[in-house]
């Protein structure tokens, strides 16, 4: 299962996927840390759904969607010159439990395109079996393809640091999961798919000329202060990962996104969202909600996700124990996350809040605003989104409530306890009011550019994968036009910001894809 490092097509390729682009970093670190292997095909593809800024990013013409090459390539049936297929080893800790041995299961590492962020990794998920796939088959269905890719794209728009999505290609050839679905295609791009996992694999197995080999690889790429920076540079990269980990998890807690896999072979070493297999964005609000129907301890529940972080972020530490001069070196790295953490979720919380500052008493503003949301089962992000509206009828004096009561409407409407969501409302007015120069069409504004208007609930996602199962891609291109917009109010997409129908409550979304 050993090809050639590019394959010729006999056929010219599209505009910005020429030989000459392509490059391969992570192929420099040698055969212990991968497997090289053609994806395997899948018959008559068909292109499901595309990124065209993402594209634009790649610097792949505008007609490159409309290419057979580029479709035969994504899906794996083809190998363009310059391309160098592998699927790299790994191991890790599944839901608490050491795993062994795992890797690029499904998962297939094209090379390198450049990009104005620098060189970004290629990869297909769903293109066949590799000998890292142990019970599984190699694929990827319809269903988890498009919420993969949707998800992806979405997340980028918010702001939150995650893997993104070029294109779906999907295939009728059928997959058996607990029905026979039909199978599809993710290209996956990111500057690097490292996991903490990855670190992992070679500390386990006592390979530690290739951890040290692994770790000097992702210092030079992807973090040289840590080697320019006073101390042992692998506890600098520990520090540095935590860091990252702790500032996209706040970004996850203040979206109300939850991860429903964060297993430490699903954590990226870059601090980004990788691997959208279960997850939700929250509908009513509960801490405790738990998003994967096979998580059944409830390991992975909204609130836990922080403290899983850190836990995780331990195992990378001990897995780098062996390039430290002492275990208390890698405690030490660590340390900083239980202040990075709370500082960013405070943040975050405080700019949804339209705080311009922090403040001693904000903590307890939000907390309380979270128990009170908690409470009632209160819609997350509509919630937010009517606070933003309300601010415009802030202009009055604290002692006038005509306006704000009118303005506050709207939200009050979504709790039973109401009298308690009015003290809560009059102290935030209140500390609104008190910060110098404080404007209600400027706070407004930041608001809305803070609190999204459309996020990929599930109920959509199902929605535009029932029409795509029929050969309709209408609802998943309208949806995606929303998604990648998020902070805008678009005129004809209202109904994506609505409140989900009763029917969502039901949808169950687990390991399977």
């Amino acid at each position: 299962m050993t090809p050639p490092h590019s394959a010729p097509t006999g056929a010219d390729t599209v505009a910005g996927l020429a030989p000459g682009r392509w490059s391969h970093r992570f192929a420099s670190l040698g055969p212990a840390f991968y497997t090289e292997l053609r994806p395997t095909p899948l018959p008559a593809p068909y292109l499901v759904g595309s990124s065209p800024a993402l594209a634009r990013e790649l610097g792949l013409d505008e007609a490159w969607a409309e290419s057979d090459d580029a479709l035969q390539a994504f899906t794996g049936n083809r190998l363009l010159p310059g391309m160098r297929p592998l699927a790299s080893v790994y191991s890790g800790h599944q839901f608490g439990q050491w795993a062994g041995q795992l890797g690029d299961g499904r998962a297939i590492l094209l090379g390198e395109l450049p990009s104005e962020q620098g060189p970004q990794e290629i990869q297909l998920k769903g293109a066949g079996l590799t000998p890292y796939s142990r019970m599984g088959d190699g694929r990827a269905v319809l269903r988890s393809s498009i919420r993969e890719f949707l998800c992806s794209e979405a997340m980028h728009a918010l702001g939150i640091p995650t893997s993104r999505a070029l294109c779906v290609t999907g295939s009728d050839a059928p997959v058996r999961r607990e029905e026979i679905e039909t199978a599809a295609v993710v290209t996956r791009v990111a500057p690097s798919f490292i996991r903490f996992g990855h670190f992992e694999h070679f500390s386990h197995s006592g390979r530690h000329d290739a951890l040290k080999q692994l770790a000097d690889f992702v210092i030079d790429q992807f973090y040289p202060g840590c080697r320019i920076a006073d101390g042992n540079p692998y506890a600098n990269l520990l520090e540095a990962v935590s860091a990252r980990t702790a500032a996209m998890v706040a970004q996850w807690q203040a979206v109300g996104f939850c991860h429903g896999v964060m297993n430490t072979d699903n954590m990226s070493v870059l601090g980004l969202t990788i691997d959208y297999g279960p997850f939700q964005f929250l509908d009513a609000f509960n801490p405790a909600h738990i998003c994967n129907h096979s998580d059944t301890s409830g390991r992975y529940a909204y609130h836990r996700q922080p403290n899983i972080a850190h836990w995780n972020l331990f195992c990378l530490g001990q897995a780098l124990l062996p390039l430290m001069d002492d275990q208390q070196q890698a405690l030490d790295a660590l340390e900083p996350y239980k202040a990075v953490f709370p500082a960013a979720l405070q943040q975050r919380m405080g700019a949804k809040l339209g705080l311009a500052t922090v403040q001693d008493g904000d903590a307890e503003l939000v907390d309380q605003l979270m128990q009170l949301m908690a409470r009632d089962a209160v819609d997350f992000t509509i919630f937010w989104r009517r606070l933003s509206h309300a601010v415009a009828g802030f202009a009055e004096p604290l002692a006038d409530q005509t306006a704000a009561r009118l303005a506050i409407e709207p939200v009050r409407d979504l709790f039973l306890q109401r009298e308690a969501f009015d003290a809560w409302a009059l102290h935030w007015r209140g500390r609104l009011q008190s910060q110098p120069g404080f404007d209600p069409a400027e706070t407004q504004a930041r608001m809305l550019a803070t609190n999204p208007q459309t996020v990929l609930r599930n109920h959509l996602g199902e929605i535009a994968i029932q029409h795509a199962r029929q050969g309709d891609f209408s609802a998943l291109r309208r949806l995606q036009t929303a998604l990648e917009q998020p902070y805008t109010a678009l005129p004809g997409h209202e109904d994506l910001a609505d409140f989900p129908p009763d029917w969502a409550a039901h949808i169950e979304i687990s390991c399977s894809s």
